[in-house]
């Protein structure tokens, strides 16, 4: 059967996101997963409304850095969407 193409497929996310891509954080994806339980409960609304920019790769890992004067983060790939 063929994927619907809503539906998210990891291996395509991390070909397309590349080192310098803006992305968005997609919200349904960070919520409640092991790096937002591991941090404070109350995300940023910066997070959700605005891009950022992807400085670096490593695994299932982007580090990205937001348009607001806060510290780069370690997101997962299935957590970002290209912008």
């Amino acid at each position: 059967m063929g994927e619907t193409p809503s539906k998210f497929n990891e291996k395509n996310m991390a070909g397309t996101i590349k080192k310098g891509a803006l992305v968005r954080v997609v919200t349904g994806n960070l919520e409640n997963s092991l790096e937002a339980l591991a941090s404070d409960r109350r995300l940023p609304s910066y997070m959700f409304d605005s891009t950022a920019e992807v400085l670096d790769i490593k695994d299932d890992y982007a580090l990205i850095k937001f348009y607001v004067p806060t510290p780069s983060v370690w997101l997962k790939l299935e957590q970002l969407e290209p912008a």
